[in-house]
């Protein structure tokens, strides 16, 4: 391993194991924490504020997860830590076994019940963070860590957005500002429509639950336009007036030209041994309209999930949840920066090491 590659501060805490990962964004190494012996994931983040995109997506993570990470089902952000380089920043998280995505790839190791406890935890999160008023906005296998117990844990909260109390609807924030993964997002994101809501998770959460059962994704579209062909071509088409309330101008042009394209159904895509549950509750999520797909509270309610369903176990937030930068005001990055070393030293002052 190479030394360079992480801080003195960061080795003198924790013993590096091994690398699990690098990309453009980062490096991930599983690691021990020397003072506690906790097994930790520490994610070293380049050039976290190299520009105000950036470094609004670094501090929206921290300061999300700060306020989220004390549910069952989202990851547990244990530090954060400043590089003496001033660019870099380290993350420290609970360490997972593995992801959604690496456990579908390897086929046939899920059984139908751990299909039904995932989905079930899935769920359960997204409920908790709606009821917080904050959208996830990047749900797919890669963002949901499993341990060997099948636990689940959301986690990349970098796209997620607070809604803060601001209306819903023309009214209410544009949020087009984002491009999460193109397999996962729903109609009104493809067709950039200049508002939308909760449902944007739901939908994801449709074709995770589908690409469980079918061992692959649902809508591989190579483009937008082949990915609003693949949804158009599969689910019940959308009214004159879901098209609409999606307030997008391109979806008036483009989709008269999707529908002379021969249909198939959901229940086609899927094995013949898919539980008619199943079925039944990717039919409620892959609705074109977002406000006709079910909400995770009654998602959680569906036969699918029923023998784990628990009302008192699928806790809710008593308030929106707020972050210290309001949604739609714009700071520049060296700002940003300066925002989340403040609550580096805050959490410091809470005892040695952070929270």
């Amino acid at each position: 391993m190479c030394a360079a590659e992480v801080d003195h501060q960061v080795a003198q805490r924790y013993l590096l194991k091994r690398r699990l990962g690098k990309g453009a964004y980062g490096i991930v190494w599983k690691a021990v924490d020397r003072r506690t012996g906790e097994v930790v994931a520490i994610k070293k983040i380049f050039d976290a504020f190299r520009d105000k995109t950036d470094a609004q997506r670094t501090f929206r993570e921290i300061m999300l997860l700060q306020q989220l990470g004390d549910h069952p089902n989202i990851i547990r952000l244990l530090d954060v830590i400043r590089a003496e380089n001033d660019r870099d920043i380290y993350l420290v998280f609970e360490s997972m076994d593995t992801d959604l995505n690496a456990v579908i790839c390897k086929g046939r190791l899920l059984k139908d019940v751990h299909k039904r406890f995932i989905m079930y935890q899935l769920l359960r999160a997204t409920k908790f963070i709606h009821s917080g008023g904050v959208i996830h906005r990047d749900q797919k296998p890669s963002n949901i860590l499993l341990n060997a117990s099948c636990l689940v844990k959301l986690c990349d909260f970098g796209l997620a957005r607070p809604l803060g109390g601001l209306p819903e609807g023309p009214e209410g924030p544009a949020l087009t500002d984002y491009v999460a993964t193109r397999w996962y997002r729903a109609p009104e994101v493809l067709l950039s429509s200049s508002w939308y809501t909760p449902g944007v998770d739901m939908w994801s959460l449709g074709c995770v639950l589908g690409e469980m059962l079918r061992g692959r994704p649902l809508f591989p579209g190579t483009s937008t336009l082949h990915q609003l062909e693949l949804i158009l071509e599969t689910i019940p088409p959308p009214s004159k007036e879901d098209l609409l309330a999606l307030s997008s101008s391109f979806s008036a042009a483009v989709l008269p030209c999707l529908g002379s394209r021969p249909r198939q159904t959901l229940d086609a895509l899927l094995p013949p041994d898919t539980p008619p549950e199943a079925l039944d509750l990717l039919k409620g999520l892959l609705v074109f309209a977002p406000g006709k797909r079910l909400s995770a509270a009654q998602a959680l309610r569906h036969p699918y999930v029923q023998r784990f369903h628990c009302p008192a176990r699928e806790q809710t937030l008593d308030a929106a949840v707020r972050l210290p930068v309001l949604e739609g005001v714009q700071l520049s990055a060296p700002e940003y920066r300066s925002r989340v070393y403040q609550m580096i030293l805050e959490r410091r002052g809470g005892g040695p090491g952070g929270g």
